[in-house]
């Protein structure tokens, strides 16, 4: 226990105890219950009387009796006269004891203020001794301006080898390590160590993971502190913290500081409505001032991390400050299993586990998703009392990761079932003979807990870096068939299409407006992006005119059009597997690969 907390513990305690003997002396003088004039002299008459005890008090002739009655019982009597009282026993036979004034104790008068006034010194001590060491809430006043920064050193921290799937990046971080443990390297030839790295990238690929190794790799003092830390609601405190996080990093240098997302105080300066001195804006230059001002802060290497970096001011972003950018992708797909295998490392696997093939399904996943599919599987497992997860385990979890929970106890009427295995049986079937987005994985009817009511999920082969016209052309097909599955079968369509005809609207517009694949439009850009900064758009019109927006939604919909009549034809040629797919999937609500492709083998 600490000598403050010691302190405090003797203060309130000495307050407690003045407080119970200030509470007991006043329940000395509390009464007891209601005993009046008219009551005692009824008692008087009765002979119920024995004695009495009468105390008169200092503001004479007021005072109190004790009235002891026949049977033992005492009672209590407040009175204005005391003579009147005292005669009117004598009048019943009764001679009443009549005691002297009462004195004043000497630990009333004397001792209760000494007591009150000892505890409130020591209290007032213990503010004064919390605020010069730094604890209580008058502390915590005086250092609101100070840095909340982390300070840890890189011994016992992971490296940069247990990092997968990340090659380049770590070879790009290695010259930091190198610079932080032997700098004369790279002085002797005039070299100057990037003062600034930033780390972009989609959520989840390990770019605050990749910060921690560095720190544990080079064996320095590692500062870590989240770009909200610095802005509050008072004017000032931000960029008070920045001084303080560089004085403190100036002490223990050579050392890093690493700012994760940093989006939340370097955001583009100048996009507050109203034109007003802004908080996040006075603290975004004073980092600029520390991290290449005037002062030199030699063997500083700042590190951040954001996942938005189109929205950061373009002043931190040139070099001397962020010198050097290092881009976080989504991992491929032997980076994928890389990352499998380090986070399967702690879990027993199956013999049946293919961890290469789970790495080919799961194009698009990052790292953060990897280690949550392979978490999943094993609460499969344990859930099922298993000591291994199996390969089903994992089947299973990249369903409820990648679409949802299945909803089994879910009631469903048989039309409902019936309009959703046609609808998921016309999406089956242009995965598979469509050449570019299959072929099929999961077929299924069964409701999730995104909403939908059923799923058909595709296996990609490869990983492609480039979408093609093509290809674009082919999700769009896709993502149509269900609505011409329900057009062709029943004469009629439901709103369970809409966000199939959501998504392909979305990549017609893109093909018309970003990547300029339309013929009759031309190779321009005419997309705006997806999120408005109202500070700086607003006001702007657009960069093309009304006539040619009318153009653009003219050229989507022959788009749209033009695959919903080619989807439309496979599907008629393939109408007995449609028939014999939506057969099968309302006998087994669920059917795989092999099962779906031999519909194809037996109507050919």
């Amino acid at each position: 226990m600490t000598r403050n907390s010691k302190g405090f513990n003797f203060s309130f305690l000495l307050i407690l105890a003045v407080l119970t003997v200030a509470m007991y002396m006043n329940s000395l003088t509390s009464v007891e219950e209601s005993y009046t004039m008219g009551a005692l002299v009824r008692d008087l008459e009765a002979g119920k009387v024995s004695s009495a005890v009468i105390q008169p008090n200092e503001e004479t002739p007021t005072g109190s009796a004790r009235i002891t009655l026949q049977e033992g019982e005492s009672k209590t009597i407040y009175v204005t006269e005391v003579n009147e009282l005292q005669k009117k026993l004598e009048e019943y036979n009764i001679d009443p004891l009549v005691k002297d004034l009462p004195k004043e104790s000497w630990f009333s008068a004397y001792g209760l203020p000494i007591l009150l006034a000892v505890g409130v010194g020591m209290f007032v001590l213990y503010m004064v001794n919390g605020q010069n060491s730094g604890g209580g809430t008058n502390a915590k006043m005086m250092n609101f301006g100070k840095s909340r920064a982390k300070m840890t050193k890189g011994e016992g921290q992971i490296k940069l080898d247990s990092v997968a799937g990340l090659k380049e990046e770590k070879e790009e971080l290695e010259e930091i390590v190198t610079f932080l443990k032997d700098p004369a390297k790279f002085t002797k030839v005039g070299a100057r160590i990037p003062k600034g790295v930033l780390l972009e990238g989609p959520p989840g690929t390990g770019k605050t993971l990749l910060a921690k190794d560095v720190a544990g790799e080079a064996n320095v003092p590692f500062f870590s502190i989240s770009g909200s830390d610095f802005v509050e609601m008072f004017v000032g405190v931000g960029a008070s913290r920045v001084r303080d996080l560089f004085e403190d990093a100036k002490k223990n240098s050579p050392c890093i500081v690493f700012i994760d997302e940093i989006d939340a105080v370097a955001r583009r300066r100048g996009t507050g409505m109203g034109g007003g001195h802004d908080e996040r804006e006075q603290t975004l230059n004073q980092l600029l001032v520390e991290m290449d001002g005037f002062g030199v802060n030699e063997g500083i290497i700042v590190m951040a991390a954001t996942n938005r970096v189109d929205i950061l001011d373009p002043a931190i972003l040139r070099p001397g400050r962020f010198d050097r950018k290092v881009t976080v992708g989504v991992p491929d797909v032997g980076g994928r299993e890389e990352i499998l295998k380090v986070h399967a490392k702690n879990k027993p696997l199956g013999e049946d586990v293919d961890l290469k093939q789970i790495a080919q399904t799961t194009a698009g996943f990052t790292g953060a998703d990897l280690e949550n599919l392979l978490n999943e599987a094993a609460i499969q497992a344990a859930k099922e009392d298993r000591a291994f997860v199996q390969q089903k385990d994992i089947q299973k979890s990249f369903i409820k990761v990648g679409i949802g929970t299945e909803k089994k106890s879910r009631i469903i009427s048989d039309k409902d079932k019936k309009i959703t295995a046609y609808h998921e049986a016309g999406h089956a079937i242009l995965f598979h003979v469509l050449p570019d987005v299959g072929p099929v994985y999961t077929v299924s009817i069964i409701p999730t807990g995104v909403g939908a009511a059923g799923y058909t999920m595709p296996l990609p082969e490869k990983d492609e870096m480039f979408m093609t016209r093509g290809r674009m052309l082919q999700e769009i097909k896709v993502s149509l068939g269900g609505r011409i599955a329900e057009e062709i079968i029943f004469d009629d369509i439901t709103t369970g299409a809409s966000s199939d005809i959501k998504r392909a609207t979305q990549i017609a517009r893109k093909m018309v407006t970003r990547y300029g694949m339309s013929s009759s439009i031309g190779t321009i850009n005419y997309d705006d992006g997806d999120e408005v900064f109202i500070g700086r758009d607003f006001g702007h019109t657009k960069g093309y005119s009304e006539y040619m927006t009318g153009e653009i939604d003219k050229e989507v919909k022959a788009i749209i059009s033009e695959c919903y009549e080619d989807a439309k034809r496979i599907i008629l040629e393939h109408r007995q597997v449609l028939e014999d797919c939506a057969a099968l999937l309302l006998e087994k609500e669920k059917i795989t690969r092999e099962e779906f492709e031999e519909l194809f083998t037996q109507n050919q």
